[in-house]
């Protein structure tokens, strides 16, 4: 899951970062309004962490734009302790949940946890199901029944994107893009060699699941039940 954290109180947004990258969840920040606008149009994010007062643009503009330009990416508002009037505006503008500053991190860490059951995909407890195999996204392990397997943060993110891809072919350049971010300098031959890794690992657990590669297009994951 990639994240796009927009603050501009700079030890604020470090201490973010560090604990959704704890928590194994890819994540990018800026700190005014033109860039997270900028960030979150390139539709390569999961979820938005947004801030309402920015520099440049404020959280609410923002989050305007995003919604008129289409993009229906999930947006959690930082708000004001006890600020109605911003969250009733968030809200109204596009907002799909608020958090009150300060916060505890279990309650941020629960929200995002919300925002992915609510994306219509079955996740419990961090697990998310796809055939015979099981992938827990905290603790980085997949499983078929009483067997598991390790797995690396990146493969992790690469086969979950697949999994809520729901059957449908990723190109080597989306994937690039979500795992690695939009202006990442990373050359296809890194996303075969992260397949060719779970092609393996798949294998070990002799799992029914398999990375079908549909040529000219991308990867599919098939065998769900």
């Amino acid at each position: 899951m990639r994240i796009l954290i927009v603050e501009d109180e700079l030890h604020l947004a470090e201490a973010l970062m560090q604990i959704l990258k704890k928590n194994n969840y890819t994540v990018d920040a800026v700190h005014d309004g033109e860039s997270g606008l900028d960030n979150a149009l390139s539709d390569i994010y999961d979820l938005v962490i947004l801030d309402i007062m920015l520099p440049k643009m404020d959280g609410i503009s923002l989050l305007k734009n995003m919604r008129k330009e289409g993009i229906t990416t999930p947006v959690i508002l930082l708000t004001a302790k006890g600020d109605v009037s911003d969250k009733v505006a968030g809200l109204d503008s596009g907002a799909d949940d608020y958090l009150a500053k300060p916060f505890a991190t279990e309650e941020l860490l629960a929200r995002i946890r919300a925002m992915s059951r609510r994306k219509g995909d079955i996740i419990v407890d961090n697990a998310l199901k796809y055939g015979d195999i099981e992938l827990n996204t905290s603790n980085l392990k997949l499983s078929k029944g009483n067997k598991e397997v390790k797995l690396t943060l990146k493969e992790s993110e690469l086969l979950e994107f697949l999994i809520l891809r729901k059957g449908i072919a990723s190109s080597k350049e989306l994937i690039i893009e979500k795992l690695w971010g939009f202006e990442a300098e990373v050359e296809h031959n890194h996303v075969e060699v992260y397949i060719s890794f779970l092609r393996k690992k798949l294998t070990f657990l002799e799992s029914e699941v398999t990375i079908h590669t549909v040529r000219g297009i991308g990867y599919v994951l098939e065998g769900e039940n």
